[in-house]
Formats: structure tokens, sequence, C-alpha cells
């Protein structure tokens, strides 16, 4: 059975899309912990991310560091915080979160809670910077 990232690949299920190409897929999460908190994921469908093939995780991060740095110029941070849990879905991503300091990382602390016009908001903003 595909993942719900499978699924949102898929156009299954809808996003806040800010990135694709042949490979990899970036949307914001719905449940940020602060704005502009986006994923990262492959399309090919893998639990774990240290089971990609090293080609496959360097272009992975290659890609996330052009969504960072876009992020990085639409949202009020001071820097983007990368963070590779691995549990909560079984399919391999990558937590690109703005932060200003440590206890944003923090992922317990209270999800935000945006409007789908914020959050397309968001979304349209960061697609900009990526051009």
């Amino acid at each position: 059975m595909a993942t719900i990232f499978s699924r949102i690949v898929a156009g299954e299920i809808p996003c806040y899309k800010i990135a694709e190409d042949d490979r990899f897929f970036a949307f914001l999460d719905i449940s940020p912990m602060t704005k502009g908190h986006t994923l990262v994921i492959p399309k090919k469908e893998e639990d774990y991310i240290l089971n990609l093939d090293d080609n496959m995780l360097a272009d992975m991060m290659i890609f996330a560091k052009k969504v960072g740095l876009a992020i990085e110029k639409s949202v009020s941070c001071a820097r983007i915080g990368m963070a590779v849990i691995g549990l909560e879905v079984p399919h391999a991503h990558i937590h690109l979160i703005p932060i200003n300091s440590e206890s944003d990382m923090n992922f317990k602390n209270p999800k935000l809670k945006l409007s789908p016009d914020e959050m397309n908001e968001i979304a349209a903003v960061i697609r900009e910077k990526l051009k």
C-alpha cells in the first residue's frame, strides 16, 4: 500500500507544493512547527533515508538545499534547521524548518494552526524565491 507521501506525489491527496523534479518533491508540512516548515521526499518510496543509495541521498540533499535557501529568503528566520526523524511516516523525508533558536526544532512543541489561505500564501512566496 502506498504511503501518504506517495499518494501526495501521485496527486491523490492535495498538498501545498513547493518544488518538484523527476526524483524529488517538496511540500509544506500541514502541521508546521514554524511558518515555512517543508518536507522534502524522494518520489521513490523508501522507508528509511539511510537505505537510499549514495547518489540518491546526495542529490536529495542538494534538492533540499535549494528549497531551504528559498525558504530562508521567504520567511523571517536565523537559519533553516534540518531534521530526519523517520518514524512518523514510512517514507524517507527531510524536515526543513525555519528557526530562530534551537528550541524551534523541538518536535514536542505545539504545532501551528494556519489557514489554507496562509499556507497557499507561504507556498507561493517560497516558489517565487526558487526562480
